[in-house]
């Protein structure tokens, strides 16, 4: 599994990376490499062996060393690139899917309101530009792209373009989005959760199905 993984993040590199001229280069110099090489074995002792104290500290070590901090508790797939890696972080409930490249000064965070699920889902062949802030507990979709210096505060659909400030949706699968059609897209899927949470809640109310936590809603 580690070799098999280790394989898939060095593949990635040499995909995404132009400057990329050998294996072993990538696996010797490579920062982002050496820090999914740390976080994996402490994710292990983290998940598997419950030695949550020494997975910290080999996070704190690995951090040191690549400047990535990365939380032993995320979950990160395969074939994950992060390139240059200088200020990364990410998060304890994050979740990363194969083929996303991850630049310098991603931060994949919480907003400080939430618990349980606080940090984001980046979809598979998602990109992350340079210095991209992507702050809860939502999913950025498959093969979207977030801009350089975007702070994205809510779902991203999948081969979205977010650019700015707070983060806006200007491309879906290369076409262009105007801020009403956006605007739409955002309230129809509201109205759709609002709907979702009232039909649970009736469910609730004539004893059809068990108690749930609303904090799961």
């Amino acid at each position: 599994m580690f070799f098999r993984n280790l394989r898939a993040d060095i593949a990635a590199a040499m995909r995404h990376d132009p400057a990329a001229r050998s294996k072993l280069e990538v696996f010797l110099t490579y920062p982002g490499i050496r820090a999914l090489i740390w976080h994996r074995r402490a994710a292990f002792f983290y998940h598997r062996l419950h030695f949550k104290l020494l997975a910290r500290w080999m996070a704190e070590w690995a951090r040191r060393r690549t400047g990535i901090e990365i939380h032993p508790a995320a979950k990160i797939a395969a074939g994950v690139f992060i390139d240059h890696g200088a200020g990364v972080v990410i998060g304890e409930t994050a979740e990363v899917e194969c083929g996303v490249v991850i630049y310098q000064g991603v931060t994949l965070g919480g907003t400080g309101k939430e618990k349980g699920k606080r940090h984001p889902t980046i979809g598979k062949d998602a990109v992350l530009s340079c210095g991209a802030k992507i702050l809860g507990g939502f999913t950025v979709g498959e093969g979207a792209r977030i801009g350089a210096g975007a702070v994205v505060l809510r779902e991203v659909p999948p081969y979205a373009t977010v650019v700015g400030v707070p983060g806006q949706i200007v491309r879906i699968r290369g076409k262009r989005v105007s801020p009403q059609e956006d605007i739409t897209s955002l309230t129809a899927r509201i109205e759709a959760l609002e709907a979702e949470i009232g039909t649970i809640k009736n469910r609730k109310n004539t004893g059809s199905m068990p108690e749930v936590d609303h904090e799961d809603l």
